[in-house]
């Protein structure tokens, strides 16, 4: 029964999760206050503090590192890398800490993985967010200048992928998904035979979802990025943060739209549009397929949501089999990942082996 502490770092909290044969033990959520919030905090003394805060959920806890088998870690942004579960060694984690083109809290993960193992104990990630599968035909935004790239909520997506193949009796590398991360962000993903070859980035592309805007028109963006009102930062935080359901509500959490459409029927329109713009994203992957698809998946937080879900079923039911595995269960995918290798069923990549492109 292997023994996997999973490591998920955000802002200024630590996701912890102690799982024993797959099963949940003890779950936790470290909160680091205003230690993090400082400008002039080095990565190091990030990790210092992540640290120092997980040695302490430790010991309250009786759990001695040297008896744990693996520590499974949220993927950084990391270079485009083939999906599977990777080895943290020096050369990732001094990627995450120079290299890495993001400065992102899952940058931590995975060299704060490293300093608890003391090289005791093999430390993963699995399916970062730079996973890449694309077709070639996938790249093309429309002008040469600009890449279209492959950034999406891989963990999870990969994962629910996982469970609806095993559902299904069937191995993965002989289904086609469209998968559906319904987040803060959304992702619509074309999984054929095992590989995304197709996903939109959430923070530029897509359908708007409850705090990014997704799609805009190209020339009213330049008209605002120009018009001397807005900073360059202001304008990212207000397509990335504010936007969205936000933007048309000044909620992001759906639970609370939906109560306010019961009084506001412009609410109800903005939620309906929300699904309509799913619908259309995944109408979009079940052509490119060719129409052979074997589900669509629904997975994320408003997954749960069954009000929202029969909304976007209504357009899609048609297209193939809408499945719903909501949540984004970070830990447990993570210790999945783990799991797979240490029982032998996947082998661990390095991180120079997994790059597809530079």
């Amino acid at each position: 029964m292997p023994t996997v502490l999973a490591i998920n770092p955000g802002s200024a909290t630590t996701k912890l999760g102690l799982f024993r044969d797959g099963k949940e033990v003890i779950t936790k959520t470290l909160e680091h206050s205003g230690e993090l919030h400082a400008a002039d905090v080095s990565k190091e003394h990030d990790i210092e503090v992540r640290r120092s805060a997980v040695v302490g959920f430790l010991r309250e806890n009786g759990i001695d590192i040297s008896t744990i088998d693996a520590i499974a870690c949220r993927g950084g942004i990391l270079p485009p890398l083939e999906s599977g579960t990777y080895v943290v060694d020096d050369e990732m984690v001094d990627y995450l800490i120079h290299r890495s083109p993001v400065d992102h809290p899952s940058n931590r993960a995975a060299p704060l993985g490293a300093e608890l193992s003391m090289g005791k104990v093999p430390v993963f990630i699995t399916d970062p967010v730079s996973v890449d599968e694309f077709w070639e035909l996938s790249r093309l935004s429309g002008i040469p200048q600009i890449e279209r790239r492959s950034l999406l909520h891989a963990l999870n997506m990969k994962a629910a992928a996982r469970r609806v193949a095993q559902e299904m009796g069937k191995d993965l590398t002989d289904l086609n998904f469209v998968i559906v991360h319904l987040g803060g962000g959304i992702s619509v993903g074309l999984q054929m035979e095992g590989r995304m070859v197709d996903v939109n980035n959430a923070n530029d592309e897509g359908p708007f979802s409850p705090n990014r805007s997704g799609e805009l028109p190209v020339g009213d963006v330049v008209e605002m990025a120009f018009s001397g009102k807005h900073s360059e930062k202001q304008l990212i935080s207000r397509y990335t943060k504010q936007g969205g359901l936000f933007a048309y509500t000044g909620t992001d959490d759906l639970r609370k739209a939906f109560e306010l459409s019961q009084n506001d029927n412009n609410v109800s329109q903005v939620i309906a549009a929300m699904a309509y713009q799913i619908a259309k994203e995944i109408g979009g992957m079940c052509a490119v397929a060719g129409g052979e698809i074997d589900a669509v998946v629904l997975t994320g937080g408003m997954a749960y949501s069954e009000r929202f879900v029969e909304m976007i079923r209504s357009y899609v039911s048609r297209f193939a089999l809408v499945t719903v595995e909501p949540g984004e269960n970070e830990l447990l995918s993570l210790v999945e990942g783990a799991e797979r290798v240490l029982n032998g069923t996947e082998r661990a990549k390095k991180l120079k082996e997994g790059v597809v492109r530079r």
